[in-house]
């Protein structure tokens, strides 16, 4: 492809060299550069691409796409024959050039995308499991994996650099897909990654603390979060019984796109009524502005009833009716690492979740606390070189919600373990035994096993799908559930 074609509609300030060059590549990373590729230099969070400008051409690179002027540029183009584009902001030239590149796939795609603090993984999830039983060719992007038609790509983003997510949908084209339901996170937003995405429907679920090591304030977080719904065509989704629902559906109400409120009160646009608990499912009264009627949904708790709301509202949208909702609804299976059971014979109530941050772990303690026999014990931790402001909070939730609480690593990362300890102890004043400190993971979960007995209910939160623990520099295989079933197989207490 001609980098003049590439180029098109990209905010260039200068440029140096030849436009009429084949460019059969594309790379952010002077590593994965080849031959006749071309160069973008993206300022990241660690490092800055435009130090890599002499490996990438070494690598290969025919030419460079840079926002800052750097020193030895007129011997690049001299020597080299190397053309140079000086770009206003070159995130925003990656996702322009990488959508050019791959025949801006999103246009031809339904997509669907998720943004908020919690909930954004089971929503995608529960999307595609009633909109495949409608006979839909779904994708997913996020947090879990990539999957188009049925092929899983790993992903350690939970949204993919732009780059990537444009030949994403490339694939998607290729494989005939009908919609794609994808996580948008704020960090995507912010820094350009979903800029060239076509959305058509925006869901907002809710706003928590989270991400405020990057983000610095919750205002910033919610603008962030909000230009998702400047971007949609069809319909925008959003949670008003959420503060910051309420806050972004004031701001973006009067745009051309429609806006269809969700919750459980009556001044939304869909709701839900006569709420029913049960240990293992809910059921609750679905009212719309077009229909009404029962809905069973074999997952717990009232976060459970959110996402679902979400999804109905999407579906909605569409133009799905009551019928088609629930046949889909009757077919949805847990998500993985997402308030999943560990099955097991001992009697004991084995819960899997994902919950990181205050507002998910509290939702899913309260849940269990509705239908919980016996005694709740946690075993919970948090990331290090991450947001600190959480880690009180988290602790005081745990040790709050629970009946005994068991602290221990999550991905400390580079951080010092005992560091993220105490920070969370911060959030738990009083001193009478209902927690322990155990840095091994693994070992904590062993012993919050031998600690429970039948009918009582074992929570093991922060990691959910992961299948791995990052400690300093190294990655480290460990799988909550894999680990916790390998105990509960083992006969290391006493049972009734």
């Amino acid at each position: 492809m001609k980098l003049g074609d590439l180029l098109n509609n990209v905010d260039i300030q200068q440029y140096f060299g030849s436009k009429d060059v084949n460019i059969e590549g594309i790379a952010y990373d002077s590593r994965k550069i080849k031959k006749n590729y071309l160069f973008v230099c993206i300022q990241g969070l660690r490092t800055d691409g435009h130090n890599y400008i002499a490996d990438a051409i070494n690598n290969g690179a025919k030419a460079i796409i840079i926002d800052k002027i750097i020193n030895g540029l007129s011997e690049l183009i001299d020597e080299k024959n190397i053309t140079v584009i000086k770009v206003k902001q070159s995130r925003s030239a990656l996702s322009k050039i990488s959508s050019n590149f791959f025949g801006n796939p999103s246009e031809k795609i339904k997509v669907i995308g998720v943004t908020g603090t919690n909930g954004k993984t089971s929503i995608t999830y529960l999307l595609s499991s009633i909109l495949e039983a409608n006979n839909n060719k779904c994708a997913l992007i996020g947090t879990i994996q990539n999957k188009i038609s049925g092929r899983v790509y790993n992903t350690n983003q939970t949204t993919p650099e732009s780059l990537e997510l444009q030949g994403l949908f490339s694939e998607m084209v290729k494989e005939k897909v009908d919609i794609c339901s994808m996580e948008v996170s704020s960090h995507s937003l912010d820094l350009k990654r979903v800029e060239d995405i076509c959305f058509n429907i925006g869901i907002f679920t809710n706003l928590t603390p989270d991400h405020l090591d990057y983000h610095i304030d919750m205002e910033n977080y919610k603008n962030a979060k909000l230009k998702l719904f400047y971007k949609t065509s069809d319909a925008n989704i959003i949670n008003i019984d959420d503060a910051y629902g309420a806050e972004i559906y004031s701001e973006i109400k009067n745009l051309n796109t429609p806006v269809i409120t969700y919750g459980l009160s009556k001044k939304c646009d869909i709701y839900a009524e006569k709420i029913e608990m049960h240990d293992n499912f809910s059921i609750f009264n679905l009212v719309t502005p077009k229909y009404s009627g029962k809905i069973r949904l074999n997952i717990p708790g009232l976060f459970s009833i959110y996402n679902i709301l979400a999804v109905i509202s999407a579906c909605y949208s569409m133009g799905y009716n009551y019928d088609e909702i629930v046949k889909g609804i009757s077919l949805i299976k847990p998500v993985q690492g997402r308030f999943e059971p560990v099955e097991n014979k001992k009697g004991i109530n084995v819960i899997v979740d994902y919950a990181h941050t205050p507002d998910a772990l509290k939702n899913v303690l309260s849940t269990i606390k509705q239908f919980a026999k016996g005694k709740i014990i946690v075993v919970f931790g948090c990331g290090g070189d991450r947001d600190k402001t959480k880690r009180p909070l988290m602790g005081k939730i745990a040790y709050e919600l629970s009946d005994f609480c068991i602290i221990t690593n999550d991905n400390p990362r580079s951080e010092d373990p005992n560091s993220i300890i105490n920070d969370i102890l911060k959030g738990i004043e009083a001193q009478n035994g209902k927690y322990e400190i155990i840095l091994d993971r693994r070992e904590a979960i062993k012993t919050a096993i031998k600690k429970a007995n039948r009918n009582d209910v074992v929570l093991i939160a922060g990691k959910g799908h992961e299948t791995y623990q990052v400690i300093k520099d190294k990655v480290f295989d460990f799988d909550d559930k894999k680990v916790a079933m390998e105990f509960l197989e083992e006969d290391i207490c006493d049972r009734d």
